[in-house]
């Protein structure tokens, strides 16, 4: 039964319960019109009855007849009225009662119920390949480093380009960042090209490059995404190099590629900070204990000097921590400072450049300096809600001008600022706009931790494993060396 308080009533234009027009269910504290129709009914009977007395009075003791048949007709009214309305309130009960078993036996766990109404995520199709005419090319122009800016641009993807190298092809490509050889099963994301909005862009030429590097010496400094850059640029040169006239030499500090019929170089220095730091030999330092010599950088530089090629990079060891800490002079003597990242960068960035200004013959030594790496930490920036940071993702964001969470304009700032007061001109080498947009290419699940090549359970736990800093190889680091290749 339902009480008059719990009862749901339809709103009409009009306040009676006849014939209106319905708009909407609301919750009323009448009773159904129905029921107030066999109340109605009931109130009248009731007057006439409480009349009779006084009229049997005045019919010498007698009722007349007429109230006795209206009182028993409209007990007889009230009883049809109500029996109607009984019977339409239990067949509204039974069909609510149908309708709940209905709902219970169609629902599904809220979770269930949840993953399958989440909108469905269209798949992307390949975008058309590039086709660039000849007329077309001839308007943009050859590539000009005081003219033509190369971050502004478009990746298209081109099926029939043809690689330089693959992981299998180059015998030296580190496990850590060979994708295909370590099981992706995507080959899409080594098919893109960066094509610049008002330049064309040259094609890396690995037989023209050693005629450039004949009898000289480059080196990479950074990182170990500096490394993947090195890696990338000795894979491309190795191309058109005879395996009997090349060499490779590997340490921790230090390693050396060598071209012997060209007598070239090419060098990969290990210095993430740049200055020196007590975890420049213990890399497996954890962030809390690492402890950087902002002030000190002779320890690495005393490397650099005689290079007629120097390429550096610094970002991605500064953004372990909110906090750096720091110190002068001797590693614990005075104990530490804790600074911000960006603020400590500055200094350790000044030290750096007061080193080049100091020791580098402009008219001797290119200097280069490669912009910030990006990193795609937050699958949010790109839209994909619930995604695992870049795990699983195989198309590039082609969104234009797209800049996410993984690029601290800060710090991009800091480097910019730095090497503008340099009395040595450095190039920097701005690839952090293309490179945001390639979320599709890092190694993911497709890697090694602890020097151990990703297990199928850690495969399987993408939100432990997933590595979203480095890049696979071939791919990205190939398009900064095709850049840096312009500039040379």
């Amino acid at each position: 039964m339902i009480s008059a308080t719990e009862s749901t009533t339809t709103t009409t234009t009009e306040t009676s319960c006849g014939s209106s027009r319905q708009l909407q269910p609301s919750l009323s504290l009448q009773p159904p019109c129905g029921l107030q129709r066999t109340l109605s009914c009931i109130h009248v009977v009731a007057e006439l009855m409480v009349q009779i007395p006084a009229m049997t009075k005045r019919g010498n003791g007698r009722a007349p007849l007429s109230v006795v048949v209206a009182i028993i007709g409209g007990l007889a009214l009230a009883g049809i009225i109500f029996t109607d309305d009984l019977r339409s309130l239990t067949e509204i009960m039974e069909k609510k009662e149908d309708k709940q078993k209905e709902q219970k036996r169609t629902s599904l766990p809220a979770g269930t119920r949840m993953m399958l109404t989440r909108p469905v995520e269209k798949v992307t199709p390949p975008p058309p390949v590039e086709k660039v005419t000849p007329a077309a090319a001839a308007a943009k122009g050859a590539f000009d480093p005081s003219r033509c800016s190369v971050t502004e641009g478009y990746w298209a993807y081109n099926r029939s380009k043809k690689l330089h190298y693959t992981d299998q092809t180059c015998p030296f490509i580190d496990r850590q960042v060979s994708c295909q050889r370590n099981g992706r099963p995507d080959s899409d994301y080594l098919y893109w090209d960066w094509h610049l909005d008002d330049c064309n862009l040259p094609r890396f030429d690995p037989a023209a490059l050693l005629e450039k590097l004949r009898g000289k010496r480059m080196m990479f400094v950074g990182d170990s995404l500096q490394m993947g850059q090195w890696l990338s640029f000795v894979c491309l040169v190795n191309s058109a190099v005879p395996y009997t006239a090349r060499t490779m030499e590997r340490s921790t500090t230090l390693s050396v590629f060598t071209a012997t019929e060209y007598n070239a170089t090419i060098e990969f220095y290990w210095a993430p900070y740049l200055v020196e730091a007590n975890s420049d030999r213990n890399i497996r330092l954890g962030a809390d204990g690492r402890v950087l010599h902002v002030d000190a950088v002779e320890l690495h530089a005393k490397h650099w000097k005689g290079a007629d090629i120097l390429v550096f990079d610094s970002y991605v060891w500064w953004m372990s921590g909110s906090r750096i800490k720091t110190v002068w002079g001797a590693f614990g003597d005075d104990g530490y400072e804790e600074l911000d990242a960006w603020v400590a960068f500055r200094l350790g960035l000044k030290t750096w450049a007061n080193w080049v200004d100091a020791n580098i013959d402009p008219n001797a030594t290119r200097v280069f300096f490669m912009s910030i790496s990006t990193t795609h930490m937050r699958s949010e920036d790109w839209g994909r809600e619930g995604g695992i940071r870049c795990y699983n993702e195989t198309w590039p964001i082609t969104r234009k001008g797209y800049w996410g969470s993984g690029a601290d304009r800060r710090m991009m700032e800091v480097v910019s600022d730095v090497l503008g007061r340099m009395r040595v001109p450095v190039a920097l080498l701005n690839v952090t706009q293309l490179t945001e947009h390639r979320v599709d290419a890092h190694v993911s699940v497709y890697t090694e931790t602890g020097g151990e090549l990703l297990t199928d359970a850690q495969r399987a736990d993408p939100q432990t494993y997933t590595d979203c800093i480095h890049w696979c190889l071939p791919g990205v680091p190939d398009t900064w060396n095709q850049i840096l290749y312009a500039h040379l």
